[in-house]
């Protein structure tokens, strides 16, 4: 075999590799993605006490939308989680 044809079938070599390591990347990627998106739909936070009313001091934020009522914290309070 030619020095030539050796140099080529080395840079198609190359070539397949660099294509199956960038392919292994963006498997990667989507599958990091996916699970984000899972566990993000899945979970359900447990309600934690936050402020209910807008806080005088600077640095005292409150959150926009509670999903939790001030009753069901309250009861959940004592209990082991």
């Amino acid at each position: 075999m030619s020095e030539l044809a050796a140099g080529a079938r080395r840079k198609g070599s190359q070539a397949v590799w660099v294509w199956l390591l960038v392919a292994c990347g963006v498997i990667a990627l989507v599958a990091a993605n996916a699970h984000l998106v899972y566990v993000a739909s899945t979970s359900q936070p447990a309600c934690v006490e936050h402020l209910r009313d807008a806080g005088a001091l600077p640095g005292q934020y409150r959150a926009a939308k509670s999903s939790c009522s001030p009753a069901a914290g309250a009861s959940q309070e004592g209990q082991p989680r």
